[in-house]
């Protein structure tokens, strides 16, 4: 009966999302063709994509700076209920207008050039934003140089529209009874768009979710264990974990330097890896990226065939799957087994039980937990000594945890800091002996013990998994997954509270993905195994989220009001409010209806 009535009021809490209030008209985000009186038909914004936005670029019908505008519009819709959204860049706008110029001049840099969007807030900008990891202890501080695969976006014509949200630190703070995916002091509770309360899995959850909904046409994620690819398949959408030292982790607020990745969210594969080619590549200031083969960035998107299947030879590791199999998972199993008579049909070879050697979860957590500790301590301390401005004077891991027992803000100990008292009673540091001993006994599991073993036993292109399965073991080896839709836990799933009672971690209507796993460097591989797949089934468009934004290229701008002062638009917390650069839109009104239904959603046991 609860679940029942909670379905009831998480429409009435979505549903005046979809209804476009009567505003006074200022602008229409149209053209006209040449010679012709009816107006330019655009394809729905979460639907675009960025060979569309091209061909709509180059015939005049569309320009960037419009196009932003809609991306501030949708996120004006949805984003006092989502949270997806940290910070608006404010000079978005500027930017686009350069890159419109350019192109009306001839000159356009490649497929990314006017494309909009999102970086994690991890990932340092050296613009008017901040980089805060999530936390109020990095509020205002500046950077020396910002990230590389942001110069990179830059370079490649990309407008970097905002900062999304994510877990605080990384989701490496607290144990996970004591906090939840996506929360951050400073971003407020990210929530998924399929389902009330959704979790939207962490710590790359603003990033997904924004996608998701149509809030920019892509993002850039972070992955230590499972952050780019488990937000992903909760939210519907692709997520590419590359291999460890394609993409520079310089200017990214770290947890481990032997795990980090940077990697691209997006709608649909080839997206995904149009933006993977923009940020892929060498960086003097991260020596692990000298080791990668191609001596050119290669064009990813050029590896989406939908022969990509044919003649591949996929492995199904039975026991690393089995291992996280619950009743829960009942519904994506079936899914799974489906996708693989799938894949042999498109005219792949599926090896069954092509089992990993050795496959211990209790043991290579252990040592992660090791590694992860002494990494974090030594690799914070680097990033922060990178600051050019420190308002708040932080230089470790030690003043961390002194600024966030000190700031109510940081809602500690509600939140507790076990992961860093963990990390701050080791005494051993990341070159020690014991911190590389678990290292190297992690890398025989997951290699020779594991997935590369696998592969090579079998004479495999790639493994094949439940995406909630297969993370494990390229996390710590820093090998390459990508995950793509494959389906919806099904009408009548109970709904389950996360552990915090917070979020709604499983419900009806809840995406999950599918994951194709590979050796260093074979992104390209994997591309076109995932596109194929893709293209064959068309998940993502199966269901569409329950909360998603009204505004569409075509419709009415709502009408600006005071420009807020330049030291609000840098200084804002989503708690409150999104900064734009023309408006300043309140995101905390609800209808009568809507604060009804937030209510009654806190209060119902949806385990009952």
């Amino acid at each position: 009966m609860h679940l029942a009535i909670s379905l009831y009021v998480g429409l009435l809490y979505v549903l005046p999302c979809a209804i476009t209030e009567s505003q006074p008209q200022r602008e229409i985000l149209t053209y006209q063709y040449s010679g012709k009186n009816a107006q330019q038909v655009f394809p729905q914004v979460d639907e675009i994509t960025i060979d569309d936005l091209q061909q709509l670029y180059s015939e005049g019908s569309l320009n960037s700076y419009n196009l932003v505008q809609a991306y501030l519009e949708r996120i004006r819709d949805v984003n006092s209920m989502l949270h997806a959204v940290g910070e608006i860049n404010p000079d978005a706008l500027a930017i686009a207008s350069s890159l419109d110029a350019e192109r009306a001049a001839g000159s356009v840099r490649g497929p990314l050039h006017g494309v909009p969007i999102l970086v994690k807030d991890n990932i340092a900008t050296q613009d008017k934003m901040n980089n805060t990891s999530g936390s109020y202890a990095l509020l205002g501080a500046t950077v020396s140089r910002e990230a590389t695969v942001v110069s990179k976006l830059r370079d490649a014509g990309a407008i970097i529209l905002g900062k999304a949200t994510m877990g605080e630190w990384a989701q490496c703070r607290s144990r996970k009874a004591s906090s939840s995916h996506g929360w951050s002091a400073y971003g407020g509770q990210v929530y998924g768009a399929y389902y009330p309360q959704q979790d939207p899995s962490g710590s790359s959850s603003g990033s997904a979710v924004a996608v998701s909904v149509g809030l920019a046409l892509g993002s850039l994620a972070t992955e230590t264990s499972g952050s780019i690819v488990l937000p992903a398949e909760r939210n519907n959408v692709v997520g590419i974990k590359p291999t460890l030292g394609l993409t520079s982790r310089s200017m990214v607020i770290p947890i481990s330097l032997r795990q980090d990745t940077v990697g691209p969210m997006a709608k649909t594969v080839k997206e995904a890896a149009y933006l993977l080619s923009a940020i892929a590549g060498m960086d003097s200031h991260d020596n692990w990226t000298f080791v990668q083969p191609h001596a050119r960035t290669p064009n990813f998107a050029k590896a989406c065939r939908f022969s990509g299947l044919k003649g591949a030879r996929i492995g199904v590791p039975r026991n690393g799957i089995d291992h996280y199999i619950d009743d829960s998972t009942a519904p994506m199993m079936a899914a799974f087994e489906d996708a693989l008579q799938l894949i042999g049909n498109a005219g792949a070879w599926v090896v069954e039980n092509t089992d990993f050697a050795a496959f211990d979860p209790p043991a290579f957590a252990r040592n992660s937990s090791i590694v992860l500790d002494t990494d974090f301590i030594s690799g914070l301390a680097g990033y922060l000594s990178q600051l050019s401005y420190n308002p708040n004077d932080i230089h470790s891991l030690h003043d961390v945890a002194r600024y966030t027992k000190a700031h109510p803000s940081e809602e500690y100990p509600d939140r507790d800091t076990y992961v860093w008292d963990r990390q701050l009673t080791r005494n051993i540091s990341s070159d020690s002996a014991e911190s590389w001993e678990a290292y190297q006994a992690n890398l025989m599991m997951a290699e020779e013990q594991g997935v590369i073993g696998s592969l090579d036993r079998y004479n495999l292109d790639a493994l094949v998994m439940p995406t909630f399965a297969s993370f494990h073991l390229p996390a710590i080896a820093g090998l390459p997954v990508i995950t793509v839709p494959l389906g919806f836990t099904p009408p009548g799933t109970m709904a389950t509270m996360n552990l915090k009672r917070t979020m709604v971690s499983m419900g009806p209507g809840i995406p999950f993905g599918l994951a194709f796993v590979g050796r260093r460097w074979s992104e390209e591989t994997l591309i076109a195994l995932a596109y194929a797949f893709e293209q064959r089934t068309m998940t993502r468009k199966q269901m569409k989220p329950l909360i998603a934004p009204s505004f569409e290229l075509g419709h009415h701008l709502r009408p600006t009001v005071s420009k807020p002062s330049p030291d609000i638009m840098r200084h804002v917390s989503l708690l409150e409010t999104v900064v734009q650069p023309a408006t300043q839109p309140t995101l905390t009104r609800y209808s009568t209806m809507q604060r009804w239904a937030r209510a009654w959603l806190a209060l119902v046991d949806y385990t009952a």
